[in-house]
């Protein structure tokens, strides 16, 4: 994710989770935690555990989060970029919090019905995992009618004004494609993009991989019977390297759209 992807998403995240943004720029934002966000974030179980023994009343935490260059005007704040505790952890509450979300476009009234179209959106994580590590976030909106399938659907979803319900004028279609077999074309479009990725990352770590087990048997060539080192070893080497791909679901929506 780029920077300017990471603020937009930490605004519609705060947004969602109805906090209020007391100032804000292209570079950083200043919020105001809720009761329950605070809980999630701000790791202060004691006070929260107090407060509720005693029945007083809750003050929950600000949080400035700075996403670009310019300073915060204090010159104080967290910044947050793709690798960051902080966003990872934020990653992990919307998971908890919203791991699925249904939500319409907002179009402009015409003084007529506007039919809003159905689609099934899916945000995955993707792990090349080695001695070395590479996360991709994909994202894909399958339309539930006519089952096109979208790359960087959240792309698309950001530019466009969306609410919890229903505009005014506006109706529903019914999908004809079921989310179980919405999700199996996914599936099957997340296996051509991986498939279609360049995987020599895995053929140098099979490569190091016997270059260091080479190694470990030239230490115990001599050795007739190994010892439990001997195989704790050569474990661990293949923990180490053996090239994996991990999918992991992010989070999803359904998503009305005027198209």
């Amino acid at each position: 994710m780029q920077q300017h992807e990471i603020h937009r998403f930490l605004e519609r995240y705060f947004d969602a989770n109805e906090c209020r943004i007391l100032e804000k720029n292209f570079s950083y934002m200043k919020v105001q935690l809720t009761v329950d966000l605070d809980k999630v974030l701000m790791n202060r179980p004691f006070y929260w555990h107090y407060l509720e023994k005693t029945g007083g009343t809750p003050n929950p935490m600000t949080l400035t989060l700075v996403t670009g260059q310019q300073p915060t005007p204090d010159g104080k704040g967290e910044f947050i970029h793709f690798g960051s505790p902080r966003l990872h952890q934020i990653f992990a509450s919307s998971k908890k919090l919203a791991s699925f979300i249904r939500l319409y476009e907002s179009v402009p009234q015409q003084g007529a019905q506007v039919p809003l179209i159905p689609w099934l959106c899916l945000n995955v994580k993707v792990t090349y995992q080695c001695d070395q590590k590479k996360d991709q976030v994909l994202s894909y909106g399958i339309q539930l009618i006519n089952g096109t399938i979208e790359n960087q659907f959240h792309q698309r979803l950001q530019k466009l004004l969306l609410t919890k319900r229903i505009p005014d004028f506006c109706y529903t279609l019914s999908p004809f494609i079921k989310p179980e077999s919405a999700l199996k074309r996914i599936e099957g479009r997340i296996q051509e993009t991986i498939n279609q990725d360049e995987h020599t990352w895995a053929d140098e770590a099979i490569n190091r991989w016997k270059e260091d087990e080479e190694l470990l048997e030239s230490f115990y060539e001599e050795v007739e019977t190994k010892p439990e080192s001997y195989h704790v070893e050569k474990e661990a080497l293949r923990t180490q390297y053996e090239p994996k791909i991990m999918v992991e679901i992010i989070n999803g929506g359904l998503f009305y759209l005027a198209r």
